[in-house]
């Protein structure tokens, strides 16, 4: 990796609409190796909704590299980007879902299009190296359990976004949130054995899940299982595939051959949705895999954490003047009351949600 820490094979330094740095895509892409020529075909599916601008950067990245195939399952966009679609990038094969059934069923459905032996699902917010589909495909054909593989993850500024995490309601995953990981994170060789968060990202390595935004996927194992288990709605249903997976004697690679730059949030608007979705995505998980008895001592974790946190959010919003704070924390304060009534939303009713 070059020494400025900046991802590799990705051209100059662009920005959107929002004034957000972005990568673009090299205008002159080296010539791949012989071998690499061989490598099993790689297809790329994108599931997207409202990220009309990150579309376009991302589509752009994608058919640059000529992947066997690529396929856009649009949640029902009215932004312009399935306008965009058609009329910019007629190689992509577009797919308008007829209803919002949320990411996972977005992305079986990308992905049952797919007619090649791997394919490269991603976020619409993500930006593809020259050379990633050769790389991971070249991986997948070299590791024959694995079942995913997450590339190395960067930030639209270069800088690392942590991509490989331990399974929710774990002890690690508690440990990574405590002062304790924040020490560990300091020595090395703590860090790179008990920590994946905070882990150096520089090698191959069988984890428990890596984040959704960027999966090589093995077409065999993902329709072993079933693919993605649609009542996730949004989040976590990576970590819910990534877990039958092993269960059924995959692995999980986390891979750094290949660096994705991912936005993150890019269809999410609200700072305290996200918040309740991602809490109440996790509880469906806990009940998908877990004891009743371990799921209960879980949730009952997670409201009492709920519950300080609206209590410190309540105080803080009478203390604060500031308009737009005092708007960020009555969203939160929304987010733990939604929590702690429990009331999860059913996915065919939600409102729309993308990647």
């Amino acid at each position: 990796m070059a020494g400025n820490g900046r991802t590799p094979g990705v051209g100059k330094v662009i920005h959107d609409l929002y004034g957000r740095p972005r990568w673009s895509i090299p205008f002159e892409p080296s010539p791949l190796p012989e071998a690499l020529l061989q490598m099993t075909p790689m297809a790329v599916a994108i599931v997207s909704f409202n990220a009309r601008e990150h579309l376009d950067a991302c589509l752009a990245s994608v058919l640059a590299q000529g992947p066997a195939q690529t396929v856009v399952v649009d949640n029902g966009s009215t932004d312009g980007s399935i306008e965009l679609i058609r009329s910019r990038y007629p190689g992509a094969e577009l797919d308008v879902a007829p209803s919002n059934r949320g990411y996972g069923a977005a992305a079986n459905r990308a992905i049952k299009r797919c007619k090649v032996p791997y394919v490269l699902l991603l976020n619409s917010d993500t930006i593809l190296p020259a050379g990633a589909l050769e790389a991971l495909s070249g991986y997948l054909d070299a590791h024959e359990r694995a079942a995913l593989v997450g590339p190395r993850l960067r930030n639209p500024d270069g800088s690392l976004q942590p991509s490989c995490h331990p399974f929710l309601g774990t002890a690690q995953s508690f440990l990574e949130k405590t002062a304790l990981a924040r020490w560990l994170a300091h020595v090395p060789a703590l860090r790179d054995h008990y920590l994946l968060v905070n882990s150096a990202h520089a090698r191959p390595r069988v984890v428990p899940w890596v984040l959704g935004a960027a999966l090589a996927i093995r077409r065999t194992a993902f329709d072993a299982v079933g693919g993605f288990d649609d009542s996730f709605f949004l989040y976590a249903e990576e970590v819910d595939l990534c877990y039958r997976l092993k269960e059924a004697g995959w692995e999980i690679h986390f891979a750094p051959v290949t660096d994705v730059v991912h936005v993150g949030g890019g269809s999410i608007p609200y700072r305290g949705d996200m918040i309740a979705q991602r809490t109440e995505s996790a509880i469906h998980f806990y009940s998908r895999h877990y004891s009743r008895a371990r799921r209960a001592r879980l949730v009952a974790m997670i409201k009492a954490a709920a519950a300080a946190r609206w209590l410190h959010d309540s105080i803080r919003i009478h203390a604060t003047g500031d308009a737009p704070s005092r708007a960020r924390l009555a969203e939160r304060i929304l987010a733990w009351r939604r929590i702690l009534l429990g009331a999860r939303r059913d996915p065919l009713t939600a409102p729309p949600a993308g990647t």
